[in-house]
């Protein structure tokens, strides 16, 4: 995130239908091409318990990951996941929960709860009585940012809430009834200026383009507030080689959202995912033009809008959209290369419409370098694959015994074998897949 890039797809003249607004574009526009070599394929060593998004599983739903080496301890490293309702649940090495840490309740009767969408880490928070590391999460439900101090003399209980309820307005909205309209804060990353020492999350908005800067501020009682310092909005609408203007379908009143995003260490670049564009890549303090460095395959394609249905109906390809990704462009997290030269590592993107993870060179201009996929083990009781997946994470530090050679964390959007309930139907159940990083450069050659 070196296969030979695919073909771009040329037109296509058949029509395509779509749910819930996303569009289903045809085999060939998603890069199923029988053709084509195969992409590298490997499998996970480790996974989490099972969520369970219904009323008995406490409507937990796996999003997001972020992992936290032990410095001093590399065994006893966490990953740290959001689970929306479900709140936030912390993982040691071998996939076993940790910790779970609820959501917060609605305001008032009929709000909307808590609802944990995405996570990033913070190493070194300056703090009164010195630095920390803190977990920072964009609460969907509430249109708040929420702060974890990790504390690893805690081994059964390693994160504390340190958010300063009286320093965390809303990110977005002007007051409680329209969080509950819920175009609220949504993906998230967090960063540390190199020059002044502040830290900072960026978070998006739900249906729409809208970027928001916050700036940690951690006071005399040991919590955590934050104050909007800027907000910007990417395009929503976007001039194509033929000179026609389109915008990816949607219902009426929404924007193209961005949830993945990753902030590079280094350079102090942001990536942000737009779902159904593209990869954009600006300065993380939002000062700088926004740049569009990777599109979707089916960037171009028109779409229109049914109402009765709640369906989009998708026109003729004009092939104007991009080779390696498949609408939504998911999670976004970089692979720093230990003892190399700053910038040296890669960007890796999940693919989600197509099951698929892509590779981008941090050191030559985002060049894309090769595509896997995480497919099922080989015995019977290994994980599964990971199917429609969300969120990622990845640190090539090493883990101690377990992961010498770093972690890829991704969220399994499908996990299998399902699991039915009491109605007979199969409950919607996510999970977190731990991939070796050792095994991943191997076979994917990297």
């Amino acid at each position: 995130m070196r296969v030979i890039p695919s073909r771009r797809t040329p037109a296509v003249a058949a029509a395509a239908v779509v749910a819930l607004g996303v569009i289903a574009v045809p085999a060939h526009a998603r890069g199923d091409d029988a053709s084509a070599p195969p992409l590298p394929r490997m499998s996970a060593s480790v996974e989490t318990p099972s969520l369970f998004d219904d009323e008995a599983g406490g409507n937990a739903n796996a999003d997001d990951p972020a992992i936290w080496r032990n410095a001093k301890n590399p065994d006893r490293s966490l990953v740290i996941a959001t689970a929306k309702e479900g709140g936030l649940r912390v993982y040691d090495l071998d996939g076993r929960q940790v910790q779970s840490l609820p959501a917060p309740a609605p305001p008032r009767e009929g709000d909307m709860p808590g609802r944990f969408n995405n996570v990033d880490l913070i190493s070194g928070l300056r703090f009164p009585d010195g630095r920390h590391d803190v977990a920072v999460v964009s609460d969907r439900g509430r249109d708040q940012l929420r702060v974890y101090r990790i504390d690893p003399k805690r081994p059964t209980a390693p994160l504390v809430d340190v958010t300063d309820e009286t320093a965390a307005p809303h990110v977005f909205s002007a007051g409680q009834d329209e969080v509950n309209e819920q175009r609220t804060a949504y993906g998230l990353a967090a960063y540390t200026d190199r020059r002044s020492g502040r830290s900072y999350a960026v978070t998006s908005r739900r249906h729409a383009t809208a970027l928001a800067l916050a700036e940690l501020l951690p006071n005399a009682g040991g919590k955590v507030g934050y104050r909007t310092v800027r907000t910007i909005s990417l395009p929503s609408s976007f001039t194509l080689p033929d000179g026609k203007t389109w915008a990816p379908c949607a219902e009426p009143g929404e924007e193209p959202q961005v949830e993945g995003m990753a902030i590079d260490p280094d350079t102090g670049d942001l990536y942000a995912g737009q779902e159904d564009v593209g990869i954009w890549k600006l300065d993380a303090d939002l000062r700088s033009p926004a740049r569009l460095t990777e599109k979707v395959r089916s960037y171009g394609v028109p779409g229109t809008w049914n109402p009765g249905t709640e369906e989009c109906t998708a026109g003729a390809d004009p092939g104007f959209g991009g080779r390696h990704i498949a609408a939504d462009v998911e999670g976004l997290t970089i692979w720093r290369d230990p003892g190399q030269p700053a910038r040296r590592g890669y960007l890796l993107a999940s693919s989600q419409g197509d099951d698929t993870f892509a590779v981008f060179d941090r050191e030559h201009g985002n060049a894309y370098v090769r595509g896997f996929r995480i497919g099922d083990g080989a015995g019977p009781s290994s994980p599964d694959g990971a199917q429609e997946s969300d969120g990622a994470a990845v640190t090539s530090e090493p883990l101690g015994r377990k992961f010498p050679n770093g972690l890829l964390v991704v969220q399994d959007g499908h996990n299998t074998p399902a699991t039915t309930g009491p109605d007979g139907e199969a409950r919607t159940d996510t999970d977190f897949k731990f991939v070796d990083l050792g095994l991943l450069k191997r076979a994917a050659r990297l």
